[in-house]
């Protein structure tokens, strides 16, 4: 089944910093993987398994790089205080980061001896369920906005130690910016962002103060992007910081709460929703910037988008050169299942499940 090693290269294991002795000791495993390893090393017995991981969607395979890792790194056993590698005793087939996979089908298969891997079950399949979910999500906003970028800004909305792994997932399926360094690590890049509030609150709520004092100091690191909905009044701000930064200024970000209705459309009410950031409002920014003058300053729509909203946005034409994704890229589930198929080459798994060859796995390294 297995195939040559393939040219498409994989991440070092040691870019996850996994916690390895903590994981070879199944400090993060479910409790019955670990007695299930004790147990057969305890009565030496060493069955030779062929493990088989899938899922049930239609997604894009992440994590697979750092599974792969967890089983380099943390498989094997202990001998009188000493950790011996079980690595080199298994055979590991697999996909790729980034892979198109379809519902049931194999991503990855580990053959050797069950009592090395077998307390690292939690870990891999944690891993896969987590990188992949971020992956499917973000490539479903990126096919959504048709070629504009996507902005991958859900960092506040999480735990801090998902960071590294989720941004490079989402670097993989698209993004093009991500908001904290932490995100950007695993490819070499760096976080971007815009002018916040808290900025903004800082100077006293004066937007074009805050974001004239931001541009001076960082224009030639970023493009500066300015948030113009500190007044609720995204058109007047807008052009009010286009005139102060002039070329420095890369573009606004609007964020109307999805609550409120933006003072410049107050004379336009009746016809179209009016709250948060609405096509209409999008609009009427686009036009008084280039009535202005101000042709190349981009909008950067943000606050409650998702995939279906963005294509709304695209199918109407609304005028958006980028969006800013938060809390949706995050929810949702796209879970791993791994199974025994084989004993000693022999078809051995549970009813309604059975071994599925798959060309298309990899021989891993």
């Amino acid at each position: 089944m297995a195939t040559q090693a393939s040219t498409r290269r994989r991440l070092d294991p040691d870019i996850f910093r996994l916690p390895v002795e903590r994981i070879r000791g199944g400090y993060y495993s479910d409790a019955y993987f670990v007695y299930t390893k004790q147990l057969l090393e305890t009565e030496d017995y060493h069955p030779r398994v062929t493990m088989q991981v899938f899922q049930k969607h239609e997604s894009l395979l992440g994590g697979i790089d750092e599974a792969i890792a967890v089983l380099k790194l943390c498989s094997g056993h202990g001998d009188h205080g000493t950790w011996v590698s079980g690595w080199e005793e298994l055979e590991v087939n697999a996909l790729h980061e980034g892979d198109e996979i379809s519902p049931l089908e194999t991503v990855m298969t580990i053959e050797g001896d069950y009592s090395l891997f077998a307390h690292l079950e939690t870990v891999y399949l944690g891993s896969l369920a987590r990188r992949s979910l971020i992956m499917h999500n973000v490539r479903e906003v990126v096919e959504a906005a048709r070629g504009k970028q996507i902005f991958y800004f859900p960092a506040r909305h999480d735990h801090w130690l998902v960071q590294t792994g989720d941004g490079y997932s989402a670097h993989v399926a698209g993004a093009i910016g991500v908001s904290t360094d932490a995100q950007a690590s695993w490819w070499g890049g760096r976080g971007i962002g815009t002018v916040p509030h808290g900025l903004i609150a800082a100077y006293g709520g004066d937007t074009v103060k805050a974001a004239s004092v931001f541009a001076e100091r960082f224009h030639d690191e970023m493009n500066v992007t300015v948030l113009v909905d500190f007044e609720n009044d995204s058109l007047r701000t807008t052009l009010e910081v286009a005139e102060a930064l002039g070329p420095r200024l890369w573009g606004v970000r609007l964020d109307t709460s999805e609550d409120m209705v933006d003072r410049s459309l107050l004379d336009e009410l009746g016809g179209f929703r009016p709250t948060g950031v609405n096509p209409r409002l999008v609009e009427k920014v686009r036009g008084g910037l280039d009535a202005a003058g101000f042709l190349d300053v981009r909008i950067v729509a943000s606050g409650g988008f998702n995939a279906q909203r963005i294509r709304e946005f695209e199918e109407n034409g609304v005028p958006v050169d980028a969006y800013g994704v938060g809390s949706s890229l995050i929810r949702g589930d796209n879970d791993f299942t791994a199974d025994v198929v084989l004993l000693d080459g022999r078809p051995c798994a549970k009813a309604g499940r059975h071994y599925r060859p798959n060309p298309r796995l990899e021989r891993v390294a």
